[in-house]
This record gives C-alpha cells, structure tokens and sequence, in this order.
C-alpha cells in the first residue's frame, strides 16, 4: 500500500458504500479525507468518528448539493478550511436509474447529466489551482456503460460518456502538473431500490469471466493505485471481472 501520508483527499459521495471504501482505503494510505454527502449525514458522521478515532483530525465532512452553482467552492473551501491544502480528488457521487426513450423529461436530462458530468468538470476547475500547486491527482468514477451502453438506461450511459470525454479532456488540460484518470466499475454494489430483479442479476453474472461481483474494495484499490502512479494519466480502467469482454 503506497503511503499519501501528508496528503488530503475530497471524495464527492464518500459516506456510504463506494465513497466511503475509497475513503477508508485512502485514509488507511496515510490521506487525510473530506466526505461530501448530500442526504448520508449520519453515514458520513460514523465514518468520519471511525477514521478520526483511527487517526486524530484527519477526516472531515461536508454536506453539498452538488448541482448548485456554490458546490465546487464550497467543497474546495472545506477541504483547504479542514487541513490546508487539497491533492487527491475522487469524483464518485452519481445518480443512476432508468429512463426509457420516449419517457425522458429534462428534469431527468438534468439529474444525470448533472451528478454525472456538470458537477465533476466544475469541481475539477474549482480545484484545479491547488491540485497543480500540489502535482495532484483527479480519479473520476465512470462505468463500463460509458463505453457500451446499458439497454434502458440512455441517459445515464451518455453522461457517463461524457465523464470518460472528460477524463481524457483535463488529462490534456491539465497537464503536466496534474493526473486525471478515471476508474470504470462493472457490477460493484447492486442498487438498494431493486432496479435489478434476480433474474437479470443471474444474466449479468453469468457474463462475467470472474462470474461474481466485486467489491466496493475494488474499485478502491483501483482509485488508490491511480492516485499514486506518477506516469499514468488520462486512462480509464475497467474493474467489471471480464463483463466488459461480452458486452
């Protein structure tokens, strides 16, 4: 486990599942960490207690919408207000659900696009000063859908291709000073609101090379290495099992 010792990380959607993985996994590497949230708020505050209790002062929340134009300043403010500088930004808060053709209003155009691709570029942007004072990193949360899309789901498959677009895009902008990289799950954490009945979840495993799911960890320990490899950037690595192969 390379060490971050002496670093601080902001993870948007860091208190529950995924976020709050890489949150544990970066901390455990020495970062200290700001969790956003949005509605997790006793999510977030148990997991800020356990890295705390682990390590004195080096975790923090902040509760943001991430649509509202105050978001990124008020995430970069937070993050410099709690430890002073900022070096590791993990993009990873999403809305995800389906939209059939037909059906799509712009409020849902709005909700996707907007968690998936409007939030992060702001972000970076706002961030970006202090992540090039730092050599810093940006890893971006994407999806295998990015690249082939998820039948029922176009919306969010084009925002998550917009977020790949912007990955690539800013690995040029920004540029040497900092990486940007982007880690692209497979089938993680199934979603809580049943979106998948077991018949389809027995289709998607039955399509995957390693045939299980991963973990939250995975994804993790993908974001932990791009945040370290000094000579990778504007990258997206897939962490599906082999899903990606059939699909």
């Amino acid at each position: 486990m390379e060490s971050l010792e002496g670093k601080s990380a902001l993870i948007t959607g860091g208190a529950r599942r995924v976020g709050a993985a890489i949150a544990r996994r970066l901390h455990a590497a020495g970062a200290a960490v700001l969790v956003h949230y949005r509605d997790s708020e006793a999510d977030a505050a148990k997991l800020v207690a356990e890295l705390n209790a682990a390590r004195a002062k080096s975790a923090a929340k902040v509760k943001a919408e991430l649509l509202a134009p105050i978001a990124p300043r008020a995430l970069v403010g937070a993050a410099l207000e709690a430890f002073g500088r900022l070096d590791i930004l993990v993009n990873n808060a999403s809305s995800f659900f389906p939209v059939a053709l037909g059906d799509i209003e712009a409020s849902h155009w709005e909700e996707l696009i907007g968690s998936n691709v409007r939030a992060p570029l702001f972000i970076c942007q706002q961030a970006a000063p202090e992540l090039r004072k730092n050599s810093g990193a940006i890893v971006n949360i994407v999806d295998i859908h990015a690249e082939r899309p998820l039948k029922g789901y176009p919306v969010y498959s084009i925002a998550k291709s917009g977020l790949a677009a912007l990955t690539r895009s800013l690995a040029l902008e920004l540029a040497p000073a900092v990486r940007v990289n982007a880690v692209a799950p497979g089938t993680i954490a199934w979603p809580e609101d049943g979106q998948f009945d077991p018949a389809e979840r027995q289709r998607v495993l039955a399509t995957t090379p390693l045939a299980r799911t991963g973990s939250p960890e995975d994804i993790a320990q993908a974001v932990h290495f791009l945040a370290c490899a000094s000579y990778v950037t504007g990258e997206i690595i897939a962490v599906d099992g082999g899903r990606s192969i059939f699909i």
